[in-house]
């Protein structure tokens, strides 16, 4: 007996879903991978930032990111769309991931320019760079995904606004901040620092915006 087209199409969304739910899995199991290492490489260099490895907006972001993917792999195998709400906590994660890698290459560029060396391991160019672009394609390429609202803007900025006001509040306590713009010794005063911090909320705004305007794109049956 042939197969009518609606069944085909079900057919083939069904094995398109499988196949993106198998890359959230891998790539979630990448990122733990690269945090492991992560984690390693900075206790090996035997400084505070490495016995301060989960206070990185970084690393939070993407441990965000493991439970999302792997829960996005469920959701990939049993459904044939993505809930709403699954879209918009990916949304929300991607938005924290893909700005620390902004913020972190723009250090990394300070960094050079004032001629202070900055290593940086493989697992760093994973977390930075590649797990929260490639995530970004495959999200948009999944079958099945939703559009984002557009509340998520403003929502994105709540989990890096508590986070800046936890480290400004750890960071006399401990002697060390994640990220040199928010150490009052290493900036000129306080304008520097308002400037620095709005300018991190814009960037954080703006990606939030970008995933917000590409998830409502529909592409052609």
């Amino acid at each position: 007996m042939a197969r009518t087209p609606r069944r085909e199409e079900s057919r083939r969304l069904v094995k398109a879903r499988t196949i993106f739910g198998a890359l959230r899995l891998a790539a979630a199991v990448v990122c733990v991978i690269a945090l492991v290492h992560r984690l390693f490489w900075g206790l090996s260099s035997r400084s505070i930032a490495g016995d301060n490895f989960f206070a990185y907006l970084t690393v939070q972001s993407n441990l965000a990111l493991v439970a999302v993917l792997t829960l996005g792999a469920l959701l990939a195998f049993l459904r044939p769309v993505d809930p709403r709400w699954f879209t918009v906590a990916l949304a929300l994660v991607l938005t924290w991931t893909i700005t620390a890698g902004l913020a972190f290459a723009l250090i990394v560029w300070q960094a050079g320019l004032r001629g202070i060396r900055v290593d940086v391991p493989w697992s760093d160019h994973l977390l930075h760079f590649w797990l929260p672009a490639c995530t970004a394609i495959a999200w948009v390429l999944t079958p099945g995904h939703r559009g984002v609202p557009w509340w998520v803007v403003p929502s994105s900025l709540t989990f890096p606004i508590a986070w800046g006001v936890v480290t400004l509040w750890r960071g006399p306590r401990v002697g060390w901040y994640p990220y040199y713009f928010l150490d009052p010794r290493q900036v000129s005063g306080p304008a520097e620092f308002a400037l620095t911090s709005a300018l991190a909320l814009l960037i954080f705004a703006v990606v939030a915006t970008v995933l917000v305007v590409i998830s409502r794109v529909r592409r052609p049956a």
